[in-house]
């Protein structure tokens, strides 16, 4: 099955001492892949070092079988992105705001805006200034913004903060079509691991910036009852694992 993104002993050195070590994955095309771990795991480090925000101090980093360093643009074209908080131009409306989005792209099609608002659950507000939005609102508009190309790997850092109970079923239901329907493959980094649970096929767990477990979920879960009890009991061992080595903490 074709590589979306491999890392390979991947690392980020902080002068602090935190960061990513040695961190070694594989998504495959059609993947939804969980990252789970603690504040101050690494999570956001991994997520701006696989898209190039910062760059590793050691280890390989592919996209689409390309290296992410010689091929960062044409790689990047099919990568669809939300990490940290998004910012935003907040005189602006939505639709004026994803019209900017869709200028740095070739051949976005006019309607394409108002399918990714509606996909989004943002239709309704459209003509609104984004200013007047909550921060639930601003998370889905950053969502719009992140699929309005047709990403084929999307990369979303906690996207369900700031949404409430109808905007996490929402998003559960975008996630589950867009993979079915368009092939698109995802990496979601998230602390709603009853939501990952139902989302993902294959997760991996974070702590103090080693990946301490990774695989299919349904083989994870073996002897556990949830992923919850299961996230729980690899930090339990994972810490144990670490304090012995001595490995540096994540950030």
């Amino acid at each position: 099955m074709e590589s979306i993104i491999k890392l390979t002993g991947v690392t980020k050195e902080f002068r602090n001492g935190s960061g990513i070590s040695g961190v070694s994955l594989e998504l495959r095309k059609g993947d939804i892949y969980g990252l789970l771990g603690p504040n101050g795991a690494g999570k956001t480090t991994l997520l701006k070092v696989i898209t190039g925000l910062i760059s590793p101090s050691f280890g390989s980093i592919s996209l689409f079988g390309q290296d992410l360093g010689s091929s960062y643009s044409s790689s990047m074209r099919k990568v669809g992105c939300m990490i940290e908080s998004a910012d935003f131009y907040d005189y602006l409306t939505p639709v004026q705001y994803l019209k900017l989005t869709a200028s740095f792209y070739p051949n976005i099609r006019p309607e394409r805006i108002t399918e990714v608002l509606e996909a989004v659950g943002l239709a309704l507000f459209s003509k609104e200034k984004i200013r007047h939005f909550s921060t639930g609102m601003k998370q889905k508009l950053a969502m719009s913004a992140s699929i309005i190309h047709h990403p084929e790997l999307v990369i979303w850092d906690e996207p369900t903060n700031g949404l409430d109970i109808e905007g996490v079923v929402h998003f559960r239901a975008l996630v589950k079509e867009l993979s079915a329907n368009q092939g698109i493959t995802f990496l979601i980094s998230s602390h709603m691991i009853h939501e990952l649970e139902q989302l993902c096929n294959r997760v991996g767990i974070l702590n103090q910036g080693v990946l301490i477990r990774e695989g299919e979920v349904q083989e994870l879960l073996t002897d556990s009852l949830s992923l919850e009890e299961f996230y729980i009991t690899e930090l339990k061992k994972g810490k144990e694992v670490l304090e012995n080595g001595g490995i540096k903490s994540g950030n």
